[in-house]
């Protein structure tokens, strides 16, 4: 068991990586005629600078951020006291502005107006003239004093979530090895798993044996058993898991690298066997990964691969789950591919390339049903053919 996967990287490959990925920035960039990016997004700025820095708290606490350009060296502004941790990845590290309320209060209109005037200060001094910037998300204070300082900000989600799409074959083989430890994970928590344990119980088990491996954190708390796994996106509770039980989960882990694990099974706990509705479930939910795996292919069309996708039937259709597929690198990513029941809600068209990593959704469990079967499976899109990047195995004795 290791407790440093990037011991195992070597870092040849590790600086390869990033070199890719702040390249693509770059190339995107380029694209959408802007000199620069912002931020703030710390899923963001690690694929960007290869930096984290208390990746969960700063989701919700803005209090770092960094600004990539077309041509020339990021620059990226770290909270106080922790530039140590970025010194091995980024050359120009600088103290960062916030306008959190609860870091600085009544002074959040001034720090936002300093924080527009560094930003137009930092492009004149990249020999930039224009005061236009991208930017993945911020804070109204921000928009608001960028605008009364004449600084345009403009729309950068799309120009990060197409830059991380395609991966370079480094990222698709270390995003290989990831998962391995998630598998591993999961097979750890499924020898300890028993009858009486709480699903709290086994959901801790498959976290600690995840960071034990290298990885990070844990981004939902999805494992359920018994009733609770129908509907889908019901939280872990203390229920007590019984014999014949059910157990469905989604790891949805933050692995080694920061690379997404994100992987769900299903089988039956204890040493009953499952019952023909249990089988019946779990033929539908693999028939499902099946199809759709197959089915995918560079070129084709978003929405063509919704409206050809696996069709539910009719009495699971209402608790379908939330996508047929999405795409997967540090987390869930471009693109997500709605069923084309829910089309209204914001489906859109693209077409799939080769080395995206897609990763399959499939949930089946009826209306007003007992239980459901969740099934998740990461996909390469090669030249070849869709590779499926995860070995952990489907309990192919229930078909």
């Amino acid at each position: 068991m290791s407790a440093d996967f990037t011991a195992v990287v070597d870092a040849e490959t590790q600086q390869r990586i990033q070199a890719y990925r702040v390249e693509q920035v770059r190339k995107r960039l380029i694209e959408a005629d802007c000199p620069a990016i912002v931020l703030f997004d710390p899923v963001h700025i690690r694929y960007a600078t290869g930096t984290r820095n208390m990746q969960v708290w700063t989701m919700h606490n803005i209090c770092r951020y960094a600004v990539i350009f077309a041509s020339g060296e990021s620059v990226l502004f770290e909270l106080n006291s922790s530039a140590h941790l970025s010194r091995d990845y980024v050359a120009d590290i600088r103290p960062a502005l916030t306008t959190d309320f609860m870091a600085v209060g009544n002074r959040v209109t001034e720090m936002g107006r300093r924080w527009a005037e560094s930003m137009i200060s930092l492009l004149r001094e990249k020999g930039i003239t224009e005061n236009r910037l991208a930017i993945d998300r911020a804070d109204l204070t921000l928009v608001l004093e960028s605008q009364r300082q004449s600084l345009q900000l403009v729309e950068g989600q799309s120009i990060m979530e197409q830059a991380r799409a395609i991966k370079s074959l480094d990222e698709i083989e270390v995003l290989r090895r990831s998962l391995q430890t998630c598998e591993q994970s999961v097979a750890a928590m499924r020898e300890k798993l028993k009858p009486g344990m709480r699903e709290a119980d086994a959901l801790a088990l498959l976290i600690d044996g995840s960071i034990q491996r290298g990885g990070e954190y844990p981004e939902t708390r999805l494992l359920t058993t018994g009733p609770r796994t129908n509907p889908w996106f019901q939280e872990t509770s203390d229920r007590i898991i019984e014999n014949g039980d059910l157990l469905a989960f989604d790891t949805d882990l933050i692995g080694p690298m920061g690379y997404y694990n994100d992987i769900s099974r299903s089988w039956v706990v204890g040493d009953k066997p499952p019952t023909s509705a249990q089988r019946r479930l779990y033929s539908l939910a693999y028939e499902q990964m099946q199809h759709n795996t197959t089915l995918l292919k560079p070129g084709m069309g978003f929405l063509e691969y919704s409206d050809k996708s696996y069709q539910l039937p009719e009495s699971c259709v209402p608790n379908r789950y939330a996508d047929v597929a999405h795409g997967c690198g540090l987390g869930v990513e471009y693109p997500f591919i709605w069923y084309r029941e829910d089309e209204e809600w914001g489906a859109y068209d693209g077409v799939f390339e080769e080395n995206m990593v897609v990763c399959i959704e499939c949930y089946v469990g009826e209306l007003g049903g007992h239980e459901g079967v969740k099934l998740e499976q990461p996909v390469w899109l090669s030249a070849n053919g869709p590779v499926m990047l995860s070995d952990y195995p489907f309990e192919l004795d229930y078909l």
